[in-house]
């Protein structure tokens, strides 16, 4: 049986860039249905779109986050490829990438960028990549060598498990860490990254996202390890605690008197405070593996990439 392929292509803004995007993954993959969805373009991306042969689709809520929460909740298919409408991926490259995912029984496979057009990849951004991919290694003792690619494919089960919660640029590696919680199966193969066509800008800005990427590196701290978020916590606030009660100490040996009493007041204070953060990192370490094994379980609802034609061969042998 013939897997149903589905291209996501959302857009904010892309009428120079989206028919030739369009056209791309029509000649590269003729059999697949290719979607767009506009974000509230003040341009002719819709119109353009639409002329150009593609579904288009719109959501209100502004953010790519939103976009793909919209684009994963509607769509049916066996098979996601989701790209930008940019015109900067590979369309040629998408057979490769979906029959990787159905050979090997693959949940996702990033599309890695590699680009020779220092234009179509800011350094601000390479550094930023090489930090998260840093970052989710030690997380989760492996990672991507481009985590923020958006050019990916999934399996319909990858797509109907994940519970989207971001709302911006950020969604790619939220992407990321749900195939690396729940330890799916991935890929990553090297495909060309191109500049932007004339007359398409970037909706990327190096120090809005570089916070975001700052702010989202504490968040998954917070989320995904508790335990070493809030443990790191409380042993930095006993560390000053007992950095200020040594003198106290000294002191009440040789006089039997506390003589510096809001110090002390202080003292008691931050031991507390610590014993606080250590105990909610131990409740909330239970939280997440709670959490992650209803994730897996509505992972396991779906069957694998490719499932039905391996059952069909092996039935036919």
């Amino acid at each position: 049986m013939t897997p149903r392929i589905a291209v996501l292509l959302p857009c904010y803004n892309e009428s120079a860039a989206i028919a030739q995007t369009v056209a791309g993954f029509r000649a590269a993959l003729p059999d697949a249905t290719i979607y767009v969805y506009d974000n509230n373009s003040a341009d002719d991306t819709v119109a353009v779109a639409r002329a150009a042969g593609a579904v288009v689709r719109t959501e209100r809520m502004q953010g790519k986050g939103h976009v793909v929460r919209r684009m994963f909740a509607d769509v049916d298919a066996d098979v996601y490829v989701m790209a930008d409408g940019d015109a900067t991926y590979d369309a040629t490259a998408a057979p490769a990438l979906v029959q990787r995912l159905l050979d090997e029984q693959l949940d996702m496979v990033v599309g890695s960028r590699v680009t020779q057009v220092s234009a179509a990849y800011r350094r601000g951004h390479v550094l930023g990549n090489r930090a998260m991919t840093g970052l989710l290694a030690q997380l989760f003792g492996r990672s991507f060598t481009d985590i923020f690619s958006g050019y990916r494919v999934f399996s319909r089960r990858f797509v109907k498990s994940f519970p989207v919660l971001s709302s911006g640029f950020e969604i790619e590696t939220e992407i990321s860490v749900h195939a690396l919680e729940l330890k799916m199966p991935v890929g990553e193969i090297e495909t060309p990254y191109f500049a932007r066509p004339e007359g398409s800008e970037s909706k990327l800005s190096t120090y809005k996202d570089g916070f975001r990427i700052a702010r989202t590196i504490v968040t998954l701290y917070r989320i995904e390890r508790p335990l070493l978020f809030f443990g790191v916590i409380a042993a930095l606030l006993l560390a000053a605690a007992f950095a200020l009660a040594v003198p106290l100490i000294i002191t009440y040996m040789h006089t039997h008197l506390v003589p510096r009493l809001p110090t002390a007041v202080l003292v008691t204070g931050l031991t507390i405070l610590s014993a606080l953060n250590g105990f909610t990192g131990l409740i909330l370490d239970t939280v997440v593996r709670g959490r992650r094994e209803v994730r897996r379980l509505a992972y396991l609802g779906h069957r694998a990439p490719g499932g039905e034609e391996r059952r069909g061969e092996a039935a036919g042998a």
